[in-house]
């Protein structure tokens, strides 16, 4: 019995690198992971007042089933919080609730792309958007971003990629994996790009509220007329990662997505719906306070600027400082290694730290690259890299 084509393509380095990570622990090894973005694996804690409202919401026996677009009124809670913030324009009917950012991906990819259609998608990037596309039988075409000027999207290279199959094009900022913020300027010549060429954006937000330098501009607040798909959720600002809520805007200005939303929309009635109890639990996150996130994000800056000077410290790795999010994208320069999968793999099974290959991100992008989360504390950090820097010396002699 053969698996279909689809599940034989699909990739996700993230989670793929744990696999082999498993073994050694089966076998008595300790390792220090670096690999996932799950800021719960540390000593970050999820505020106190959305536990109290996920444990009241099981105590009024709230356990049925939800509408499959998500609660009303936590809904309309995000439609405030995203047009305070944004100035996002639309309605609660364009917003509907997946579990978890990555469930989003694949309703939107699901409900947008056919045989032979393309989306543009930024090297390196979250390796969902190019796996969600080939799943569904489209075509990932990655653009440049420009490795000297902080990750900063080529513009000349987009539109030199888009073709009358290019159907829509992903902004990440703050970026996965490399942690870039996109400047105002970039998102609106983004914004006119996609608007002469009639393609609509997803606009990854997740990190938009996790920024150590400059600023986070959406494409929703410079677009009139271009549609926009802000894609957000809970896990990474609020600390509620295992809950698997997140959500869709659609803003929508002339109708166009009319279809697409409701693709969505079917999609979403067919696997039913989001976690009903930490979805009212939700409603509170984003009502409640807000105090945490200043705390977690200069926690974060410490171990930034930690770990950036660390590893610059190390012989054979060149960083570049990220300005948001949590993740760090050093470059590989040792002459050992070729692969950057294969230096993930040794450092791992020789090391004992977990690191994500870059090219996992993007092939030609991401290669020569390795993504590492500055979620640990310092002295955890101090310690692994320390063992990093032995090793790596030791295979120059």
């Amino acid at each position: 019995m053969r698996a279909s084509y689809r599940s034989a393509g699909v990739e996700y380095a993230i989670r793929d690198v744990v696999v082999p990570a498993t073994e050694l622990i089966k076998r008595g090894a300790t390792i220090t992971n670096f690999n996932i973005g799950d800021p719960n694996k540390y000593d970050f804690e999820t505020p106190q007042h959305m536990i109290e409202a996920l444990c009241a919401a099981a105590r009024q026996h709230e356990m049925g089933y939800a509408a499959s677009e998500g609660i009303p009124e936590l809904r309309e809670a995000i439609l405030a919080f995203e047009h305070s913030a944004k100035g996002l324009d639309t309605t609660v009917d364009n917003i509907v609730v997946s579990d978890g950012v990555s469930e989003g991906i694949q309703m939107l990819m699901g409900a947008t792309v056919n045989k032979g259609d393309e989306v543009l998608v930024p090297g390196p990037a979250y390796s969902p958007y190019t796996s969600q596309t080939k799943y569904f039988d489209g075509t990932p075409v990655v653009f440049n971003s420009i490795e000297e000027d902080n990750w900063a999207c080529d513009i000349d290279d987009i539109r030199a990629k888009i073709t009358d199959k290019t159907k829509a094009l992903v902004l990440i900022t703050p970026n996965n994996p490399t942690g870039a913020v996109m400047p105002k300027r970039d998102v609106k010549d983004i914004v006119d790009l996609c608007g002469e060429h009639d393609l609509y954006i997803i606009s990854d937000e997740i990190y938009d509220r996790i920024i150590f330098e400059g600023e986070h501009h959406s494409p929703a607040t410079y677009s009139k007329d271009v549609p926009v798909v802000l894609i957000n959720g809970f896990s990474k600002l609020y600390l509620v990662p295992g809950w698997r809520v997140g959500y869709m805007a659609f803003q929508d200005p002339e109708g166009r997505m009319t279809d697409i939303i409701e693709g969505v929309k079917k999609y979403a009635r067919l696997r039913i719906c989001s976690n009903t109890p930490c979805q009212l639990a939700c409603i509170e996150a984003l009502k409640g306070p807000q105090d945490h996130i200043p705390a977690m994000v200069e926690k974060l800056r410490q171990r930034r600027d930690f770990m950036y000077q660390r590893f610059n410290e190390i012989e054979g790795i060149e960083c570049s400082l990220p300005q948001g999010a949590f993740y760090m994208f050093p470059k590989l320069t040792h002459p050992a290694w070729k692969s950057d999968k294969q230096f993930v793999l040794d450092v791992l099974h020789d090391c004992h730290i977990l690191f994500v290959h870059g090219s996992g991100f993007s092939p030609d992008q991401g290669s020569g690259h390795f993504r590492a989360v500055f979620l640990p504390p310092n002295e955890v950090t101090e310690e692994a890299l320390e063992r990093l820097e032995r090793y790596m010396d030791a295979k120059r002699q």
